[in-house]
């Protein structure tokens, strides 16, 4: 199906007057996820992100679990190896080996999976602008918005009938459109090495340490493609580069870093106090990290990403289309009733500091049924509730 220049702002009349029917504001994975998703639904859309090249200053490690590679199209050749194995170690280093008979993660290479839904944006006719900055909104007329964004050391403003927040866990669209905003995090860092020979299968090897990475973990991510060697934890107790440093001398005793090439350093805040209450408006809505969409126990957050992105797509296109309801099955609080008990063990990481009942707690996991435990939540499918509303 054709679209109007109304609707279409890759068209030269739309284009210069800086008309969408969606702004999406951030081209991380939910900006690009989305901006496709809608613009393939005959929607035109503007995507606007600070960076002018996606492929640097990527702040995630890009893990994708089972049940998110079944369901979404992730293309072959932006993923790593599959990995069925991880490696739990306790503040002392005493190692619990899991394995799944699934393949359960791989690895994103991610500047190369935002290249190619980037140009899949493009192709379809997005209204792409790089190295541009929103700076704020006001109503304008016939029910559009009026976005200011700056670039090229100039601000200009474009009109929108929506405004999409995927701009990360501080977002800037949460603040303008008087929506939830984060107010717990962790901040993790990470090197990402290549050179790394890998013995055995591939594996995730996770460490527990409230001296390196208190509130998280450190990790080793080695899927014989890159080795992604990290650690997070919450910036009032630690200092993130430091701490990875010291890791990085243990992690050599794991994995032989003795000819690793450095080829990117990675770091940013992580939201961990679940999905947000108050996600949308009927100017606007959050997705992705702005939308606390990231599981408070695990922090994986490519999986609730996509599903609520997902969603999102389809709300924002009924809404438009004139749904006076749609609004209100994209609802933070019917996904935060799903998963009281992983904000509870979240509570838990965040307040024991001891090593030693963190020892304690890591050798009770060795014998059944909490082996289970640990089992689930490195390999079970529910790591975060389904988007769609019950």
């Amino acid at each position: 199906m054709g679209r109007t220049s109304e609707s279409n702002p890759s068209s030269p009349d739309a284009a210069e007057a800086g008309r969408a029917d969606v702004m999406v504001v951030g081209a991380g994975l939910a900006g690009l996820w989305l901006t496709r998703e809608l613009s393939r639904s005959g929607l035109g859309v503007t995507l606007v992100d600070h960076k002018r090249d996606l492929t640097q200053g990527v702040h995630t490690t890009g893990i994708f679990v089972r049940r998110t590679l079944e369901d979404f199209p992730l293309p072959e050749d932006c993923l790593g190896s599959p990995v069925r194995d991880v490696s739990l170690y306790s503040p002392g280093r005493r190692r619990l080996d899991l394995s799944s008979p699934h393949d359960e993660f791989r690895v994103g290479l991610m500047p190369r999976l935002y290249a190619t839904l980037l140009d899949e944006c493009r192709r379809d006719g997005v209204d792409v602008r790089l190295g541009t900055r929103f700076e704020g909104l006001t109503p304008g007329a016939d029910g559009r918005l009026e976005a200011q964004l700056r670039g090229d050391d100039r601000t200009t403003t474009h009109t929108a009938r929506f405004l999409v927040g995927a701009d990360g866990a501080t977002s800037r669209v949460a603040a303008a459109l008087g929506l939830s905003e984060n107010r717990e995090w962790i901040v993790g860092v990470e090197e990402v090495l290549r050179g790394v020979p890998l013995e055995g299968p591939p594996c995730f090897h996770c460490v527990i340490d409230p001296a390196i990475a208190p509130g998280y973990l450190a990790w080793i991510v080695h899927d014989g493609h890159e080795v992604h060697l990290g650690v997070g934890g919450y910036a009032a107790r630690f200092d993130p580069w430091p701490a990875l440093e010291q890791f990085r001398q243990w992690a050599g005793s794991v994995v032989d870093l003795r000819r690793a090439e450095l080829i990117e350093k990675r770091g940013g805040r992580i939201p961990v106090g679940g999905v947000l209450p108050k996600l949308a408006c009927p100017l606007g809505l959050l997705v992705g990290d702005a939308a606390g969409a990231v599981s408070p126990l695990t922090a994986g957050g490519l999986d609730p990403c996509l599903r609520m992105t997902q969603q999102a797509a389809g709300v924002i296109q009924r809404h438009l289309a004139g749904d006076a309801g749609a609004l209100s099955h994209y609802d933070g609080r019917l996904f935060r009733a799903k998963f009281r008990s992983r904000l509870w063990m979240r509570w838990g990481l965040r307040t024991v500091r001891s090593r030693w009942l963190l020892e304690a707690a890591c050798g009770m996991l060795r014998v059944w049924p909490l082996r289970r435990v640990a089992e689930h939540v490195f390999f079970g499918r529910g790591s975060f509730p389904d988007a769609e509303a019950e």
